[in-house]
This record gives C-alpha cells, sequence and structure tokens, in this order.
C-alpha cells in the first residue's frame, strides 16, 4: 500500500473511532502553513463577491408533457456543501453546478428534475448535520440523490482531518439510511489556487488531497460514492487559471464550474441507473484505500463499492475513469437525448414551493447583494 493510501485509511480509520489531531503537517508545518495563509490573503478574494443566485426550480419541463418519462414523477435532486456547491461567484442560475447537473441529469433520465439547492457559501463539514436535517425532515419526502461538496473550507479552517471525515460519514449514513443515492465531490486540491505560493502550495496540495483520499474511504464504507475534484476537475485549471478561475482568483468561473459539473454528472446519473455503463471507463477493482488514494491524485474518477456479499462490506472498491469533460458534453448534448429548453438568462427557473427560510440558511433576514468573503 502507497504512503497516500496508508496515511488516507489512518485518517478514516481515526474518523470511524472516534479520533482527532492536530491535522497532517504537525504543530511546525502548521505553524507555517498559518504565515503563508496571511500572505495569500492578500491576493486571494479580491473583488466583488456575489451571492450564489437562487436556482431551485424544476428541469426539463417539456419532458413531463410527451416523453418516456411523462407517467413517472420528476427526479428529486438536492445539492448540500459550501460555495463550490452553491456557485459562488456566478450571476446567473442556470450557471451554477447545481442548475447544470439538474439540466444534465434531466436529459440522460428524460425525466424532469426538481433542485433543492442548501448549500452555504463556508460552510465547513460541521454545517453537514443541518443541512442533512433539512433533507431528512421536508415534508415531501427525502431526495432521490445528493450531491455534496465539502472540504476545502476545512483545510483552510484547519478542521482536524479526522473530524472532517467523521462528520461526513455521519451525514452520508444519515442520507443513505433514510433511502437517498449520495455522490460527494470531494475536496478539491487547493494548490492549484494561482496566488498562492510555496511552500504553502506543496502544503495545500498535499493535505487536501489526503484529506479527499480519506474522504473518499469513509463515504464508500457508508455506501456512497465520491468523484475526485483534485485539481478542481482536471489539467486545465493549472493550464488556464485565467478562464476557469473567477475574478476572486480563488472560486470556479462558468467555466470553470461546467468542467466540474459535467465531470460529477455522469456518476450521479450511474447512482439513479440511467447512465449507461462502460466497461473501458472501469480501471480495475482495488483495495478501498488504494483507489481512494489514485482518485485523489486524479480529477473526474469515481470510486464506488463493491456489491457486498452475505451481508458483510467488500474491503474493494471500483476505480472508474469516465472520460474528459469536453466527451461527457458531447456524450449529453449529441446522445440522442431530447434537450432541456434553456432558462431565461437573467432569471432563475420557476421556483418550487416554499420549503423553508431562503437556501437551507439559518433563518434571518437575507444576505446583501455582494459579500467581500473568498471562503469556499
Amino acid at each position: 500500500m502507497s504512503s497516500r493510501a496508508r496515511v488516507a485509511r489512518r485518517i478514516a480509520a481515526g474518523a470511524a473511532y472516534g479520533g482527532s489531531g492536530i491535522g497532517l503537517l504537525g504543530v511546525a508545518g502548521v505553524g507555517l502553513l498559518l504565515a503563508e495563509v496571511q500572505l495569500a490573503k492578500r491576493n486571494v478574494g479580491v473583488g466583488e463577491m456575489v451571492v450564489p443566485p437562487h436556482a431551485d426550480g424544476r428541469y426539463g419541463r417539456t419532458l413531463a408533457a410527451d416523453g418516456p418519462g411523462a407517467e413517472r414523477p420528476p427526479i428529486r435532486f438536492t445539492m448540500m456543501g459550501d460555495s463550490l456547491a452553491a456557485g459562488q461567484g456566478v450571476r446567473r442560475a442556470r450557471q451554477t453546478p447545481a442548475a447544470l447537473l439538474a439540466s444534465g441529469l434531466a436529459a440522460v433520465a428524460e425525466r424532469p428534475v426538481e433542485l433543492r439547492n442548501i448549500a452555504l457559501p463556508g460552510a465547513r463539514s460541521d454545517d453537514l448535520d443541518r443541512q442533512v436535517s433539512l433533507v431528512v425532515s421536508d415534508p415531501d419526502g427525502v431526495p432521490d440523490v445528493c450531491c455534496v461538496m465539502i472540504g476545502a473550507n476545512d483545510v483552510t479552517h484547519h478542521m482536524p482531518p479526522m473530524r472532517s471525515v467523521q462528520l461526513l460519514n455521519a451525514a452520508v449514513r444519515r442520507l443513505r439510511t433514510a433511502g437517498t443515492e449520495v455522490v460527494v465531490g470531494t475536496c478539491p486540491d487547493l494548490g492549484t489556487v494561482e496566488p498562492v505560493y510555496q511552500p504553502l502550495r506543496w502544503m495545500a496540495r498535499r493535505v487536501s488531497r489526503q484529506l479527499a483520499a480519506a474522504q473518499t474511504i469513509g463515504v464508500v464504507e457508508q455506501g456512497g460514492r465520491t468523484v475526485s475534484l483534485s485539481d478542481l476537475l482536471g489539467p486545465e485549471f493549472e493550464a488556464n487559471p485565467r478562464e476557469m478561475f473567477g475574478p476572486d482568483k480563488y472560486h470556479p468561473s462558468v467555466e470553470g464550474y461546467a468542467t466540474a459539473a459535467m465531470a460529477v454528472l455522469p456518476t450521479l446519473c450511474a447512482a439513479l441507473g440511467v447512465w449507461p455503463e462502460d466497461p473501458a471507463a472501469d480501471e480495475g477493482v482495488l483495495p478501498v484505500a488504494k483507489a481512494a488514494a489514485e482518485a485523489a491524485a486524479s480529477g473526474g474518477t469515481e470510486v464506488a463499492a463493491m456489491p457486498s456479499h452475505g451481508g458483510r462490506r467488500s474491503p474493494l472498491a471500483l476505480l472508474r475513469r469516465r472520460g474528459s469533460a469536453p466527451d461527457r458534453r458531447s456524450s449529453i448534448a449529441g446522445g440522442g437525448h431530447r434537450a432541456i429548453p434553456p432558462q431565461p438568462q437573467d432569471s432563475a427557473p420557476p421556483a418550487l414551493e416554499e420549503r423553508g427560510p431562503g437556501r437551507g440558511a439559518p433563518e434571518g433576514p437575507r444576505p446583501p447583494a455582494t459579500r467581500p468573503s473568498p471562503q469556499p
């Protein structure tokens, strides 16, 4: 087993048995990291930060009228997590990753999709309990599938990785127990953020990838699936940072979010059994820890549990690389699925019935139109 896999397994085991700790870098490393973070903050998060648009609503409305899914109820899809899940930095609802995923899922499944996004910018894994409570207490019932993107703020706020994984495990377990399929986009590689310099870049990459691998082990063991957000879904972010990152140089741009969403979409569809499986995408069956370590170093890689036998959880996982983002876009656009009618450019889709205050945030006044926060 590689050193990455051993570290990830140690974190996941500590999370399972209630462990904690200062983190992976040790006291000296954390001290240096804190000093470098102060320098990085001068360059990260500069510019106007727009509150993520409200994208809740029904996608693929025309599919309910005359398509093959006309007699079936809409797929219920919930987005959870931090600002990456919320779509921090874009101005139109249709540009958020949740809206892109809902549109893509509707096209592939040929059924309408009802989207509810309760992700909260700045959230850490300790907010997942609140978010899951909103999901399981929904009077309309639990969603068919949830997508969770979380972890970046755990790294930047120095949450012990075992604690971070423990909180995510508990959230996935509650959702799976309620009967919801779960797909987790693991902690992104913070070493790709352009204004971050060495040695912080190396440290951020190391810590975020180790957390991503440990998240994968925990999620798979709870019956969920993961998609690696390493390098924020591909070498495009390192090769073209000014195109793939937004004005704050921290959150993805419109193109960056589209790249991330198209990497997650096949796994989201596969969780519901509507994605045509391609044996050529399978990288093989590996021990869970090894599969997690390999996925953490390769953006867009899916890890899913092998079927259990006799009620006992399998120690193995299936590693899949489903193709590049452009391949995914073309497969959706030209694969015979009917297109989703575009939403009006300057408005969100028709909203669902009110399900509580705001986007799942605590009760209180709606936030101002802009705010200077670089947190993901």
